[in-house]
């Protein structure tokens, strides 16, 4: 593509290759855009006489029509396409929702010419209205060779993201302390309350247990028997792994360790389980404070019934220092 000047009778069906201003400075039309007889109609009566613009060649695909195209593909779930100036396509949220983002997948198609994608991070949360990621093309126009190959890409590899909606379901807490069935709840519960509210959570079950296997495996089971979508276990203790009281009732409740230890700072001394597909979490220590810890960065995906393997909790040691 090769930009030239020509008159302005020339221009439809051409690439503006540089923005154009009114007389008094205000933008009237962006860098990239593709002229209609309409858009000449008005530069006339501007005044506009010559323009700078390209034209497409044959083996290019406009910058809209790209990234509106890989935009189509690239994504599922609750989410909308907004097409802005410069060849750039937004997605954006249409629910408060879970991003889960294939990293390999969107590294690949980052590594094709012409186009780029950044997104929100993995697992993390985003509100309806939130931007949750970018396409951007090169100015104007790109390889249709490579355009037609990310697509092909994505259409045999699946999304690159999903924006899963946050479900429902209430979340259920074990408050539980060795020797004062009460204590964990009158310590933790104001912190939970706050880590849930910004999640759009107002409220959960919570039961307050001593901390012993029969205990807390009954609180666990109540919790599965009201309804709860995600079971938090808030214990006073740091339990040593699974063989302490906490991992025996997991396992007691028919809630089988899935993942033990997270390479994430705080919250290292994670307990992971699924009970009947509902997930079960025990994360000492990171119910004292609001810092961000493990539960912070597991809440919303386990929030959009999405199930977290050992391996992906494996991967969260890369960005997975939350307190320097």
């Amino acid at each position: 593509m090769r930009a030239q000047t020509v008159g302005i009778e020339e221009c439809t069906g051409r690439i503006l290759s540089t923005p154009v201003f009114r007389s008094g400075g205000k933008k009237l039309m962006a860098k990239g855009h593709m002229l209609r007889a309409e858009d000449v109609r008005v530069l006339q009566m501007e005044g506009m006489q010559r323009l700078w613009v390209a034209e497409l060649e044959e083996n290019e695909v406009h910058e809209d029509e790209a990234v509106c195209g890989i935009a189509g593909e690239m994504a599922c779930g609750s989410y909308e396409i907004q097409i802005a100036p410069g060849g750039r396509a937004n997605l954006i949220a249409t629910a408060d929702c879970c991003v889960l983002v294939d990293d390999d997948l969107l590294r690949q198609v980052n590594c094709t010419s012409g186009l780029v994608i950044a997104t929100a991070l993995n697992f993390s949360f985003a509100m309806a209205g939130q931007r949750i990621a970018t396409v951007k093309s090169a100015p104007f126009a790109v390889s249709r060779k490579d355009f037609e190959q990310s697509l092909t890409m994505l259409r045999e590899r699946g999304a690159i993201m999903q924006a899963r909606p946050l479900q429902p379901a209430p979340v259920g807490v074990v408050y539980s302390d060795p020797s004062n069935r009460d204590r964990a709840r009158s310590m933790f519960e104001p912190i939970v309350r706050q880590k849930l509210e910004k999640l759009g959570v107002r409220s959960h079950i919570g039961v307050p247990s001593l901390e012993t296997d029969d205990n807390v495996s009954r609180g666990i089971q109540h919790l599965t028997e009201a309804g709860a979508g995600v079971i938090l276990i808030a214990s006073t203790t740091a339990p040593a792994g699974p063989d302490d009281a906490v991992g025996r009732a997991m396992a007691m409740a028919g809630c089988p360790i899935e993942r033990y230890l997270a390479p994430v700072e705080p919250g290292h001394l994670l307990l992971l389980g699924y009970k009947d597909e509902i997930p079960v979490v025990s994360a000492p220590g990171c119910f004292r404070s609001l810092r961000p810890n493990v539960v912070d960065l597991l809440l919303p995906p386990m929030m959009s019934q999405y199930r977290i393997s050992g391996w992906e909790v494996a991967s969260l040691g890369h960005g997975g220092l939350l307190a320097p």
